[in-house]
């Protein structure tokens, strides 16, 4: 425990690490204050592209957490920063909602239906096959095909839904092209959140729930890495894996020195 405390910064996932759906987890407050007190720098990082940095701050104060939207990174954003180094003033089709749409935005990009660059998917509860089959209209013409993570599954307060792989498949199967996902466990997620801190990987420490997005990100970027039990993952599960985390741990709660 004295090694993971004694990091510089923290990177920790949202969902099954700080809260389900809109129950806070237990021992968040005391983490939360723990890195506040310790002055860590600290991002919380989430695969989702459906909420802005905002929104994020926002539902955690409804929660009874306050923190800043700064320390909010999500795959919208590292998605929109990938196209704009790719294709400055670019053009997209989007299926997703605002955080993506802002994102992009917010980046020089617009929306185009007629001939976009890229066809650009993320989580959305307006999928529908009108808007598949514009996708597949648009990739067959020459737009490339970019998803915001590759989870296939995400966990709500109904129980688990399809999160933007099961989305894009459709689509890759249609067209035999394959999606360039950015959100984790892609690296440059990770090296982008290690710019936004402003620190290096040796100083620091990724907290997350599932062993196939937080901890193979983690292992890839060579950060430290701290599976909680508190998400998706049991104790269990790890022998399916042939990577195993640095530390596993309850939750977020033990961090914080009695």
């Amino acid at each position: 425990m004295d090694k993971i405390r004694q990091k510089k910064a923290f990177i920790c996932d949202m969902d099954g690490v700080l809260y389900h759906g809109n129950d806070l987890l237990p021992g968040v407050h005391e983490f939360i204050a723990w890195l506040k007190a310790n002055d860590k720098k600290y991002l919380f990082l989430t695969n989702s592209s459906e909420r802005s940095p905002r929104e994020l701050s926002q539902k955690l104060r409804r929660l009874g957490v306050d923190i800043d939207e700064k320390h909010f990174y999500t795959s919208a954003l590292a998605t929109a920063a990938f196209l704009a180094s790719q294709r400055p003033g670019g053009s997209a089709y989007v299926i997703g909602e605002a955080g993506l749409i802002q994102a992009l935005y917010e980046v020089g990009f617009s929306m185009n239906n007629i001939d976009p660059d890229y066809v650009v998917i993320g989580e959305t509860r307006t999928y529908s096959f009108e808007k598949i089959e514009k996708a597949v209209v648009l990739v067959r013409r020459g737009a490339k095909l970019i998803g915001t993570n590759p989870d296939l599954t995400g966990p709500t307060e109904q129980g688990i839904v399809p999160a933007t792989g099961a989305l894009v498949a459709p689509i890759e199967l249609t067209t035999g092209c394959r999606a360039y996902f950015v959100g984790k466990p892609n690296p440059l997620m990770m090296r982008h959140a290690l710019k936004v801190l402003g620190c290096v990987r040796e100083d620091t420490v990724i907290i997350g729930d599932r062993m196939d997005t937080d901890i193979i990100a983690g292992i890839e970027s060579e950060i430290e890495t701290v599976l909680v039990l508190s998400g998706v993952t049991s104790r269990a599960d790890l022998k399916h894996f042939g990577y195993a985390p640095s530390h596993v741990l309850t939750g977020v709660g033990e961090i914080p020195a009695p």
